[in-house]
């Protein structure tokens, strides 16, 4: 009953998101909602592997940045269609969160976080140096306007929309699977999980694998809406810390978490960058964060969470 109501509820989302542009003509609506959603996929990527498994990647931004110049490759070099960028930024990702797991994945804590931060500086060394796709200059991407949507802003987001709901379909759907109960298994214990017959090995890699894969393709819509796409954006470190904050915030043991935190950090975000400087944006962020890991480690959905009672002694 429950894979009904999110069945339905996520083609209503759809035929609404397809039919907004048609009656909505600000288009800043559309932005924001574009970033929203883009935040929506990062958030949900991430928690895949550092919420399910437990393990805390820091380089969410390197992956973004991955799909932004995997999509600006295919444009200059076929021509592609921005489905086309999308699932090609997927595979790039998938293929760099698997070698990524397989290299760092049988290290813990701190030492698989560093690790992972270093290659989003690795990432930013080989584009600035690669000409072909802008270098440190940056690239200019002029995307053809599309036929079915009134403007290019409009279609990025409803293709945003899809990618989201794609996402967290993915994330329900791994949760309520064998593979997310090996999942928390993993993170409550790895040595017992691995013990009691869990392939640990395998399930890290998967759960890396599928996180970078939506990552990455969140990020390859960019530069059809942006028209333009620099390094030092691209690998920014705003990034990266949203998509460790918002599933802290939301929750990271549900599919549902990533999405409110995704949801509601970025709608503050967007209200306050009409007022404060991106920097005090990204100050407010960390004290937000700070203060959840704090006063509410589980996040959102831990507050509202029924803990058991507590048992008196005679």
């Amino acid at each position: 009953m429950r894979n009904i109501a999110f069945l339905a509820g996520s083609l209503i989302v759809l035929v609404v998101g397809a039919l907004l542009p048609h009656a909505v003509s600000n288009a800043y609506v559309f932005y924001a909602g574009f970033v929203a959603l883009q935040y929506v996929v990062i958030s949900t990527g991430w928690n895949i592997l550092g919420g399910y498994a437990g393990y805390v990647n820091f380089g969410g931004g390197a992956f973004v940045g991955l799909g932004m110049y995997a999509a600006v490759f295919l444009f200059k070099a076929i021509g592609a269609p921005l489905a086309v960028q999308m699932l090609g930024a997927a595979i790039a990702g998938g293929v760099l969160g698997l070698g990524m797991g397989y290299l760092t994945l049988r290290i813990q804590g701190v030492f698989f976080s560093i690790a992972t931060l270093a290659l989003t500086i690795v990432l930013n060394t080989v584009i600035v140096n690669w000409s072909y796709v802008g270098g440190a200059r940056g690239v200019t991407v002029l995307a053809p306007q599309p036929t079915l949507f009134p403007s290019i802003v409009s279609y990025v987001f409803f293709a945003m929309l899809v990618l989201a709901v794609v996402s967290v379909a993915i994330a329900r759907w791994i949760e309520k699977s064998w593979i997310g109960r090996g999942l928390a298994a993993l993170r409550a214990d790895e040595q017992a999980a691995e013990c009691s017959g869990t392939p640990t090995l395998r399930l890290k890699l998967f759960a890396a694998t599928i996180s970078g894969a939506l990552i990455a393709s969140a990020g390859a819509p960019y530069p059809y809406y942006a028209s333009y796409v620099e390094p030092a954006s691209a690998f920014g470190l705003a990034i990266a810390l949203n998509a460790l904050a918002m599933p802290l915030i939301g929750g990271t043991r549900s599919w549902i978490g990533p999405l409110i935190g995704a949801l509601l950090l970025s709608s503050l975000e967007q209200a306050a960058t009409v007022t404060i400087p991106t920097e005090v944006n990204l100050l407010i962020v960390g004290l937000v964060l700070i203060g959840f890991v704090v006063a509410a480690p589980d996040g959102l959905l831990g507050l509202f969470e029924r803990k058991p009672a507590k048992v008196r002694a005679p």
